[in-house]
């Protein structure tokens, strides 16, 4: 009878172990089945993800939807784009609609434990700003006391204006929209004195406005906004490929390894850039991938420098400073483990 129950204990854990072993699989199984990569995306914001109107979208975020699409598949083209609002960008991945999330969205606690998902890494350090006409007459977020502020509904950035004026011991009105282009749309219609959200968005709306030299960014930055992809909780060789789709942008940078030169890299005799092509080790098979899915992501979109410069960087007309962004060899905070 113990042998019996003991071999039905056993039993029980071995389709436990089984059904564990299929949950971890099941998306990149579902992602090669569908031939394509469902991403979900901004659903327009210059520099990060927007479509053009024949629908090609463009952006940083973008480009690291290619990446994972070329590391899994083989092809960045083989991407559906997702476009979400703040409001629909949890439900998307949630729900299945989507594989990955990549879209200017904040990594917090409350996020990270209690939305069913995880970030896989930061990808755009950011923080909260002000934009300000400036016939408001003001050059500081602290003179602000009783004025009316457009902020998007559903997001941090909601949160973070109530800490900092009541932190400051100022009053304000906020003015709530549910999307970007709804609240930009009431900041220069006159209905709110600012319009609040991450920096890096701030830059990025200014340049649609008719006359942009007439307003300006504000120079505090109200919060800490670590910008990430995202995936759903319970799958963790997903969740470790797209970290280390995100490691291997880093990584490349960090090498010298570009979009231009990763052919000639293949013949390499540093050891760190042989391993990260794939002809020494055998990285790849650990995610269910090819040996040489880094270089794939590469030759789709280049290495991190090349994707912020292209798309926010001094190559785009948003043209904001690498920043905190840099890698850790250069002043900044980027730095991903090694491929070893």
């Amino acid at each position: 009878m113990k042998q019996l129950i003991k071999l039905g204990v056993i039993s029980a854990l071995a389709v436990t172990v089984s059904s564990a072993a299929l949950a971890q699989a099941r998306t990149l199984d579902a992602v090669k089945q569908r031939g394509a990569l469902n991403c979900a995306v901004n659903v327009g914001l210059a520099g990060f993800s927007n479509p053009d109107d024949k629908g090609n979208w463009t952006g940083m975020d973008v480009d690291y939807c290619k990446a994972i699409a070329a590391a899994v598949l083989g092809d960045p083209a083989k991407v559906k784009y997702v476009p979400t609002t703040a409001k629909e960008r949890f439900t998307a991945l949630q729900s299945g609609e989507s594989d990955v999330l990549i879209r200017n969205t904040t990594w917090t606690l409350g996020r990270d434990s209690s939305l069913g998902l995880s970030f896989v890494g930061v990808n755009y350090y950011d923080g909260q700003g002000f934009l300000a006409k400036k016939a408001l007459g003001v050059s500081s977020a602290k003179e602000l006391n009783g004025a009316t502020v457009c902020v998007q509904t559903g997001t941090t950035t909601e949160l973070n204006l109530a800490d900092f004026f009541r932190r400051s011991k100022m009053t304000y009105q906020p003015v709530v929209f549910e999307k970007a282009e709804e609240c930009l749309q009431a900041y220069q219609a006159g209905r709110c004195d600012v319009y609040t959200t991450d920096a890096s968005g701030l830059y990025a709306q200014r340049l649609q406005m008719q006359k942009p030299d007439e307003h300006i960014v504000l120079p505090e930055i109200i919060s800490k906004e670590p910008l990430g992809p995202s995936v759903r909780q319970g799958d963790s060789q997903w969740f470790t490929i797209v970290k280390w789709v995100h490691y291997a942008l880093l990584n490349a940078e960090e090498l010298g390894v570009t979009k231009a030169n990763i052919d000639q890299m293949m013949t390499s005799s540093n050891p760190e850039i042989r391993r990260f092509v794939g002809v020494e080790g055998d990285f790849g098979k650990g995610m269910g991938l090819e040996n040489d899915w880094a270089v794939k992501a590469i030759k789709a979109v280049g290495n991190y420098g090349e994707i912020f410069d292209r798309n926010v960087g001094k190559g785009s007309r948003i043209k904001i400073e690498r920043g905190l962004n840099a890698l850790w060899t250069d002043g900044g905070i980027q730095y991903a483990p090694p491929i070893r």
